[in-house]
């Protein structure tokens, strides 16, 4: 049974999701957390990652370490989407197998389901029909890594489980104008539009795509709820239960900078996948559902960005 002096490594614990992860580990007061830099371990490279395992002997692990990008990092390096993450899934989840790791909470996104999945999307829409091609190299690499949980939990009795969080904000997201997901992106559009007085800002596409988000403090919780139970299902949804037109996400956001902008539209980028609203049936079912409301999360997610923002950008 895990317990609050049980070896816990969190890879990614640097990015958006992981660094949550390790902040929830330590409030809840567990003692004996496990992180690793880029520098200091390249998940990608098998050798390391199997030296590091054999000394170091983590009892549990929680993978949240991913190459990830919006629409535009996908379509422009396929490649390298496709072969690190592969590479990071495949060491880390093989190694938590030769080592004997107790339980695996390995994270993935909603774009693994089919571009027109009947909503709300059910696990076992998995590999019903085709991907979104704008991010399809992403998906096909955590579609793998699932399906690698999937084989050694059947072939070889492990706990491994996987989690498919819907779109993910909070603080410290990525801002980058060309790499960020939709959400981030918005929010600095619309502080740099107010802060140069410009009259309006302008969203990829039509603006139609709906979008769900959930706060990445709920996936974190998530994640740690899940690590060590033992559960029938391995694939599981993690999600808000609601969702928006993009263009409404902009409305809202306006409206937390408290400004009023013109919407254009660049329809020369494209939407992605129309709607991707996830049935979160089964985390309900073992007591788990998110805590954090979209406004409230908003919130918490502007203010830390208008803190950091001169630091991260430039004035």
């Amino acid at each position: 049974m895990i317990n609050k002096k049980s070896k816990i490594f969190v890879t990614g614990h640097k990015g958006l999701v992981g660094s949550s992860i390790v902040k929830k580990l330590n409030e809840l007061g567990f003692k004996n957390i496990i992180t690793r830099t880029k520098t200091q371990l390249d998940l990608r490279n098998q050798i390391k990652v199997e030296n590091f395992f054999k000394k170091n002997r983590p009892q549990y692990v929680i993978n949240s370490a991913a190459k990830v990008g919006g629409i535009f990092a996908n379509e422009k390096f396929p490649a390298d989407f496709l072969y690190d993450n592969l590479q990071i899934q495949n060491n880390i989840i093989y190694c938590c197998y030769k080592f004997k790791v107790k339980d695996v909470i390995f994270l993935g996104s909603s774009c693994i389901y089919p571009k027109l999945a009947k909503q709300p999307i059910k696990e076992r829409y998995l590999l019903t029909s085709k991907l979104e091609e704008t991010n399809e190299a992403y998906a096909i690499a955590k579609i793998a890594g699932i399906k690698l949980c999937e084989s050694f939990n059947r072939q070889y009795k492990t706990n491994f489980k996987c989690l498919m969080p819907s779109n993910t904000y909070g603080p410290g997201d990525n801002y980058d104008k060309l790499n960020s997901h939709f959400l981030p992106a918005l929010i600095r559009k619309v502080y740099e539009a107010r802060k140069k007085n410009k009259k309006y800002i302008t969203l990829w596409g039509s603006g139609e795509a709906k979008r769900e988000m959930i706060f990445v403090d709920d996936i974190a919780e998530a994640c740690i709820f899940f690590l060590g139970k033992k559960t029938k299902d391995f694939l599981i949804n993690i999600g808000s239960g609601k969702d928006m037109k993009i263009i409404d996400y902009a409305k809202l956001i306006m409206k937390k900078f408290n400004c009023d902008l013109k919407i254009k539209f660049d329809k020369t980028k494209k939407d992605g996948t129309p709607r991707k609203l996830l049935e979160v049936k089964i985390a309900k079912k073992y007591g788990w559902k998110p805590k954090i409301p979209l406004n409230e999360g908003l919130k918490i997610t502007i203010q830390d960005y208008i803190e950091n923002n001169d630091t991260l950008y430039g004035k």
